[in-house]
């Protein structure tokens, strides 16, 4: 187990470095662009895509740091650049996550690389869970996969909400209900191939934030996939239904959904980085702002009022930081998170950003307010961190559940 420290190696600094050169040289000079486009940025994924970065190899160097500060550190640096077009970069990961965690080592090497295609002609993959009634509340959801035993194909039905690249991806993986007695324990996921008949795209939503990064509906209309696109396979899903029905059977259900909770709680510190980054990249601007714009003769970081914000900025930055890096530590060493440690870190890194890059607006004045200065995107952008991954009321939700042990509604 690797001791918890906050000192970069001399490997990490130098990703860390490479990365943070990628955001200013190719993402920064970008990101105006294609947030007012509205469209996914595939000539900024493809130059991602030459350097390495845009590819499964890079994040599961980073996934499996046993520092547990690769992934934290990659979010940090590719999001101070942007978000919306960072997480056209890293939307497919989720996906290709999703195949790794649940996947047979056919379906991994036959999916994933689909999903990244190659520099020259890259794709992107989309990851299906969240619907229009069930959101945070994911033993709510509706969309159904019933085995054709026939024809060993899965029957999937339903309508899919928030899907980054849904509709465009080349692989979807869906999450459907196959047993509905068993709320979160009753789901599997599913590849869905590209061009299966019944897969369309609904609305493509239209964002306050992060406008670079495709957001829309997925539909599923008797979509059928072979029994070999069932993640895992028919069997493994058999016997863990089997232990499911037995485990609700001795608990009353309880213990099904908290460990569909623990699940979300583990990758909740990435979107805490994602956060930090966004606010750090705010901060940067207004600090340089105060120290250059001058009122009545002098520059307005002389002013107190200026001066405070800018102090309380940095330390509310650096204690988000703290919390991510040290959930993500414990995630990776398999450290269980006994006060919700994943769920503080993204609650407090997200709305860290909301109140960071609000103070960044501010400190410019009117200048903040136009699209002449990116902190009006950065705080359109940082909106996006108190919703998604768990709202903010989740996170302190769970937190709360997990430090009193009572059912808090």
């Amino acid at each position: 187990m690797a001791e918890f420290t906050m000192e970069l190696n001399d490997e990490q600094r130098e990703v860390r470095d490479w990365l943070h050169g990628f955001a200013a040289d190719v993402i920064r000079p970008a990101a105006a662009e294609w947030d007012e486009r509205e469209e996914t940025p595939w000539p900024v994924i493809q130059e991602a895509a030459k350097v390495g970065i845009y590819s499964l190899d890079f994040y599961a160097q980073q996934y499996f740091d046993p520092t547990g500060l690769g992934i934290p550190m990659a979010m940090e640096e590719l999001f101070w650049g942007d978000a919306g077009i960072a997480l056209s970069i890293v939307g497919t990961g989720l996906a290709a996550v999703g195949v790794l965690a649940n996947g047979t080592e056919e379906q991994i090497g036959t999916w994933i690389p689909q999903m990244y295609g190659d520099p020259n002609d890259v794709k992107v993959a989309a990851f299906c869970s969240s619907e229009p009634d069930a959101g945070s509340d994911v033993a709510s959801m509706r969309t159904r996969a019933v085995y054709d035993e026939a024809k060993d194909e899965w029957v999937i039905n339903g309508t899919k909400t928030w899907a980054t690249n849904g509709g465009i991806a080349n692989v979807h993986v869906v999450v459907a209900v196959v047993d509905p007695e068993l709320g979160s324990k009753g789901h599997a996921s599913f590849i869905v191939p590209p061009d299966t008949p019944g897969l369309s795209q609904g609305q493509k939503f239209k964002k306050h934030g992060i406008r670079a990064s495709h957001t829309a509906e997925v539909i599923l209309d008797h979509v059928r996939v072979p029994g070999s696109c069932l993640l895992g396979g028919k069997e493994k899903l058999d016997e863990r239904l089997a232990r499911a029905r037995e485990k609700a059977k001795a608990s009353g259900g309880d213990r099904v959904k908290n460990a569909a909770m623990a699940t979300f709680e583990a990758s909740r510190p990435a979107v805490g980085a994602m956060a930090v980054g966004t606010a750090r990249a705010a901060y940067e601007v207004a600090l340089d702002y105060a120290r250059t714009r001058e009122q009545f003769g002098r520059p307005i970081i002389d002013n107190q009022g200026v001066a405070f914000q800018l102090a309380d900025m940095r330390t509310q930055i650096d204690a988000a930081r703290l919390l991510v890096w040290r959930a993500s530590w414990m995630a990776i060493n398999g450290k269980p998170f006994t006060a919700a440690e994943g769920s503080m870190s993204k609650l407090f890194a997200s709305e860290t950003a909301k109140k960071v890059t609000a103070r960044a607006v501010q400190i410019l004045g009117g200048n903040g307010y136009t699209r002449e200065y990116p902190v009006e995107r950065m705080h359109r952008d940082s909106a996006i961190y108190t919703i998604f991954e768990g709202t903010s009321e989740i996170q302190r939700l769970v937190i709360a559940r997990t430090l009193s042990g009572m059912p808090i509604r």
